[in-house]
C-alpha cells in the first residue's frame, strides 16, 4: 500500500529525481511501476540494460512493507544490496555467505519493518521456516527476477522456481512482478502459467540495445584477433567468453603475456579463487575476465566497455543475454563474434549427449537458428530482434558491421560453380574441408589414393586462398545453395537452388565487405563526445571514493553519469542535480568530490569552459 497522502504519480516523479536522480523515466519503466503500486500482477520482458531494476527498487521505496526480490544470483546480491544503500534505499540480502548472527540481525530488522529491499534465493523462499516468517511481516510486494528460469523452455531452467507458484495462494492480496530479459513468447506463457501470476500487465520492451554495436568476424588464430581488438581498447572493461576451461586458461594466460589484465573465471576454480578474480574484475583492478558462461548472471557491472565470443555460441537466447552484459549504462559498446564452422561438431558433441530426444531435437534447432545469425551476411540488429518476434523499422541499424562497413555486392557464379562440380564429381560424399583442398590443388595421401586429382577441378582454385574459398562455402550454405548433411561428421549436398547456379541457369552473388578503419559509429545524441581528459580524472576520483567504501566503482557513478559530467562541467549543486544519475543521497555523499576536480580541470584548460558552466 502506497504511504499516506502521496499520490502515485507525483510519487514515482518524486522518487526517480531525488533518490535516483533521473528526470525522467525509461521506456515502459513508468507503467511497470505503475502497476505495481496499484496492486496489479506484472510480467515485464526487459533487455539486459533497459533499466528493470528500477521497476522494484523505486516502489520499494513508496511502498510500505518489504519488498522480496527473489533471485537466483547470489554471488550478485551483495553489489545490488550495496548499489541500493547508495541510493539511500534501505536494503539487505539473505543467502548462505551469512553467520548466523548477521541472519539474526536481518530477521529482526525484518521484524521491526527496517528493511525496504530483501534478496532471497528461490531456495530460501521454499524453507518453511522462512515462509512462515514472511506471513507474520507486511510484504508490499514480489518481484521475481530471472523469472525465464521457471520455464523449461527457457535458456536457464531452474527447478528451485517451480516453489514460486506457492506466492499467489499463500498471499492473495499481495502483487508479483516477474521480470526476464529474454523470452520468446512460448516462454513468456509458460512462466506466467507456472507462477500462477493473476491477470498480469504484460509489458515486452523493445529488444533493441541501440547502444551496442554488432560485429562477426571470421575466426582465424582468435587469440591474436582479441588482442588486436584490445589494442583500440585499453584499460576498458570487458568479457571475453571461452567455451571450455581449457580455452579460457589458456586465452587469459596469452593476453597476460602481452600486458593485458586479464583473469580467468570458470567453474573448475576453487570458489574463493573465482569470487576474487569477479571481485577484481567488479573493482576495476582487471580490465578483462575471461570465462565460460559459467560467468555472467552473476554479474552487475554496468561500464563493460565489450563482450568478445571467441567461439559459438549455443543458441541465441544466450548471445543476447551475454553480449546484453555490456554497456548496461547506456554508453556505447561493442559486441564480437568471431565464427568459425570448426565450432559446430564441438558443440554438436555435447548435444548429442542429451538422453531426452526432445530435449536434444530443441537445442539443434536452437544451434542452427545461432549459425544462420553468424553466417547470414544480414543486419546483426534486424536478425538479432526477428528472432524475438520483433521487426527493425530501418533498413540501416548503422551499428553493425554490415550496415557501417563499405558493402558492395560481387558476382561469385564462376568461384561458386568451381566449388560445386567438385562436390559433384566427387559423388557429394566429402566435408568442407577435402572439397576446399581439392579446388586449391592440395597434394595430399588422401586425394591421391582416391585419384581425385585427376578431378577436372583439382586445383581450379589456386588463385585464391584457402580463408576465400572457406568463406564461399560459408556463404553459398548461407543462401541454401548447398547443405551439410550429416551430423559428427557432414558432408556437401547441392540443394535445387544449387544445381541451378552449377548449370548456369542462375547467378549467385555475395556481400564482399570491407571493415570501417575507424570505430565503429553509433548514432544518437545521447553519444555525443565528452572530454575524455576530464573523465580519466573523474574515473580516478571514482576509484578512490570506490576503495574508500569498498563497493564496485560503478556503484558510485556509471560511465554514463561521468560522460555527462565530462560534456555540461557542473561545478555547483544546483548543476550536479542536473546530470543523469545524481540523486540527493549521491549528491551529499560525492559530489563536492567531483566538482572539485571539475574545477581544477577547467582552471588548468579554460578553453573547456562552455555556456554550460557559466550558467
Amino acid at each position: 500500500m502506497i504511504s499516506e497522502h502521496q499520490g502515485t504519480e507525483p510519487a514515482m516523479l518524486d522518487t526517480l529525481k531525488a533518490v535516483f536522480g533521473f528526470q525522467c523515466f525509461r521506456p515502459n519503466q513508468e507503467s511497470i511501476i505503475k502497476s505495481i503500486l496499484n496492486g496489479q500482477d506484472v510480467f515485464a520482458v526487459m533487455p539486459t540494460g533497459g533499466g528493470k531494476s528500477l521497476c522494484y527498487q523505486l516502489p520499494a521505496k513508496i511502498l510500505q512493507g518489504t519488498t522480496i526480490v527473489i533471485s537466483p544470483l547470489i554471488s550478485l546480491m551483495k553489489d545490488q544490496v550495496d548499489a541500493a544503500l547508495e541510493t539511500g534505499i534501505s536494503a539487505a540480502f539473505m543467502n548462505s555467505s551469512l553467520n548466523a548472527q548477521e541472519m539474526a540481525d536481518i530477521y529482526r530488522m525484518l521484524k521491526y519493518n527496517k528493511i525496504d529491499l530483501l534478496y532471497i534465493a528461490p531456495e530460501r523462499f521454499a524453507m518453511p521456516h522462512f515462509l512462515e516468517t514472511l506471513k507474520t511481516v507486511p510484504i508490499s510486494f514480489f518481484a521475481i527476477d530471472e523469472a525465464h528460469c521457471v520455464s523449461e523452455w527457457g535458456h536457464d531452467f531452474r527447478p528451485d522456481y517451480l516453489s514460486l507458484s506457492v506466492i499467489p495462494e499463500m498471499f492473495p492480496h499481495v502483487p508479483v512482478a516477474a521480470f526476464t530479459a529474454t523470452a520468446t513468447q512460448r516462454v513468456q506463457e509458460d512462466i506466467i502459467g507456472k507462477i500462477g501470476l493473476r491477470s498480469p500487465k504484460i509489458i515486452r520492451a523493445s529488444f533493441n540495445r541501440p547502444n551496442l554495436f554488432y560485429r562477426i568476424k571470421r575466426k582465424s588464430k582468435v587469440d591474436v584477433q582479441i588482442l588486436e581488438f584490445l589494442k583500440g581498447h585499453r584499460d576498458e572493461p570487458g568479457i571475453v567468453y571461452r567455451t571450455t576451461r581449457d580455452s579460457v586458461m589458456d586465452t587469459a594466460a596469452f593476453l597476460v603475456s602481452k600486458g593485458i589484465a586479464a583473469l580467468p573465471y570458470h567453474a573448475g576454480l576453487k570458489g574463493d579463487e573465482r569470487t576474487r578474480n569477479q571481485e577484481a574484475f567488479n573493482r576495476d583492478e582487471a580490465s578483462v575476465i575471461v570465462a565460460t558462461i559459467a560467468f555472467g548472471m552473476g554479474i552487475d557491472k554496468s561500464n563493460i566497455r565489450f563482450v568478445i565470443h571467441a567461439d559459438l555460441p549455443r543458441n541465441i537466447e544466450s548471445y543476447y543475454q551475454e553480449t546484453g552484459r555490456a554497456g548496461r549504462d547506456g554508453a556505447p559498446a561493442h559486441c564480437i563474434l568471431f565464427f568459425s564452422r570448426g565450432d559446430i561438431p564441438k558443440i554438436r558433441y555435447f548435444i548429442d549427449q542429451i538422453t531426452d530426444e526432445k530435449e536434444r531435437s530443441i537445442s539443434m534447432e536452437k544451434l542452427n537458428q545461432t549459425v544462420g545469425f553468424a553466417s547470414h551476411n544480414v543486419c546483426r540488429r534486424k536478425q538479432l530482434l526477428k528472432f524475438f518476434g520483433e521487426e527493425y523499422p530501418s533498413d540501416n541499424c548503422g551499428a553493425c558491421d554490415i550496415c557501417s562497413g563499405s558493402v558492395e555486392q560481387i558476382d561469385v557464379t564462376t568461384d561458386a560453380q568451381i566449388i560445386m562440380s567438385a562436390m559433384s564429381r566427387t559423388r557429394q560424399r566429402f566435408g568442407a574441408g577435402y572439397i576446399i583442398d581439392i579446388v586449391t590443388g592440395a597434394d595430399t595421401k588422401r586425394i591421391r589414393d582416391l585419384q581425385h586429382n585427376t578431378v577436372k577441378t583439382y586445383g581450379a582454385g589456386k588463385h585464391r586462398d584457402r580463408k576465400y574459398w572457406r568463406f564461399l562455402v560459408d556463404e553459398l550454405i548461407a543462401q541454401g545453395l548447398i547443405r551439410q548433411d550429416g551430423d559428427r561428421y557432414p558432408v556437401l549436398k547441392l540443394a535445387q537452388k544449387g544445381s541451378e547456379v552449377l548449370f548456369g541457369q542462375d547467378r549467385v552473388s555475395a556481400l564482399k565487405r570491407e571493415d570501417a578503419k575507424r570505430k565503429p559509429p553509433l548514432k544518437g545524441g545521447e553519444f555525443d563526445r565528452y572530454d575524455e581528459d576530464l573523465f580519466e580524472k573523474l574515473r580516478l576520483v571514482r576509484k578512490n571514493i570506490a576503495e574508500e567504501q569498498q563497493v564496485p566503482p560503478y556503484v558510485i557513478f556509471s560511465d554514463k553519469t561521468l560522460h555527462d559530467m565530462c560534456r555540461s562541467y557542473p561545478v555547483s549543486s544546483a548543476d550536479m542535480k542536473r546530470i543523469s544519475g545524481v540523486g540527493d543521497v549521491k549528491l551529499e555523499r560525492y559530489g563536492r568530490y567531483f566538482m572539485d576536480e571539475i574545477r581544477r580541470h577547467l582552471s588548468n584548460n579554460p578553453r573547456k569552459i562552455t555556456a554550460n558552466t557559466t550558467r
